[in-house]
């Protein structure tokens, strides 16, 4: 097996759609030739928000389901949720001790998600990079497959890995480890479409929250749900172009070809060349035979897994007690260099 190692992980927030599947998940299927992975269900972040207990619980098996039925092998690699694995809490806190308030000040995804009422907004919320820093490091990860909108989260998780090497130095060195401890993971970035916008409005990302059920193709719809999506898309009057140049002044046009493209692994060039000049009655009706070939049975294979939790379950534990082995041995050598007496 390859050594670098690749961590990412999903919030199970509810209704995973194509964005989620084409901006993450898709990726995380093909980083598994080329790297160790640990796919994580991030439960811990998930609760930043108000959670209704039994709606994550059931969240939390849907973005297993999605991760099993996607492809990824949880026999060579490591699917587990975060909240069974106490050593992602344990070196966040440490985290939180080593990042400046300066650094969390200035992450513009708080500023977004806490809206005008920052006050009101929990702790964790505000914290919740280092977190992410700690998910990421307990591992040792290398390689980060991220979206645009994380990239700032990955950069802070440098930061503080930096400092604490730096820091801690003397006290790495004293204890004969690498003096630098932890590493500095890079972003993987792959994919046409790491971005995925709405159906409705192709100036907007694809959102669960989105009041409209029609902005979104979720990955447990059917063929029929799929199609119906597809064609009441929201396009313009003119023909598709036949060069990348002419889809810069129109969203929605860019984000069906861009759809187009990263479901049959193609460059949106390449789909142009295709499809350019041709009305988008024509290319939607072929959209839709492709995304109902490569989404169908993903969904169908999703309620299959979901109407077994104990199986899915079973896949969480046993991926937990391989995590834990892991980070286990991260957390050992944190405790040692910082000076905190251990059982040993």
């Amino acid at each position: 097996m390859p050594t670098e190692r690749v961590f990412s992980g999903v919030q199970p927030t509810g209704n995973l759609h194509l964005g989620n599947y084409l901006g993450a998940i898709v990726n995380f299927v093909k980083l598994q030739d080329a790297y160790n992975c640990l796919y994580c269900v991030v439960d811990l972040h998930a609760i930043t928000v108000w959670q209704e207990p039994a709606e994550l619980t059931r969240n939390i098996r849907e973005v297993t389901a999605a991760f099993i039925a996607s492809g990824i092998d949880p026999k060579k690699h490591i699917v587990f949720n975060q909240s069974q694995v106490a050593e992602h809490a344990e070196l966040a806190w440490v985290f939180n001790c080593v990042a400046r308030l300066g650094w969390l000040n200035r992450m513009t995804q708080f500023k977004e998600k806490a809206g005008k009422d920052r006050e009101a907004a929990s702790v964790g919320l505000y914290a919740y990079p280092n977190l992410m820093a700690a998910d990421i490091l307990v591992y040792r990860a290398t390689h980060v497959p991220v979206g645009e909108d994380q990239k700032q989260h990955l950069e802070l998780a440098r930061d503080i890995a930096q400092k604490f090497n730096n820091d801690f130095s003397d006290s790495i060195r004293a204890h004969g480890l690498d003096e630098k401890f932890f590493p500095q993971p890079e972003p993987l970035i792959t994919g046409p479409a790491t971005r995925v916008m709405s159906l409705r409005d192709g100036s907007k990302k694809m959102s669960k929250s989105d009041p409209s059920d029609y902005s979104r193709i979720n990955l447990t719809d059917d063929a029929d749900g799929i199609a119906q999506k597809i064609r009441k898309a929201k396009t313009d009057p003119e023909p598709l172009p036949s060069e990348e140049k002419g889809l810069e002044a129109r969203p929605e046009a860019d984000n069906l070809v861009g759809i187009y493209a990263a479901l049959s692994g193609r460059t949106k060039a390449d789909v142009l060349r295709e499809f350019g000049g041709g009305q988008f009655s024509s290319f939607k009706s072929t959209l839709v035979d492709l995304s109902v070939e490569k989404l169908g049975p993903i969904g169908a294979e999703m309620k299959k897994l979901t109407q077994d939790p104990a199986y899915v379950d079973s896949v969480l534990v046993d991926g937990a007690d391989r995590a834990r082995a892991i980070a286990g041995q991260t957390m050992t050598s944190v405790k040692d260099i910082v000076g905190f007496i251990r059982k040993k």
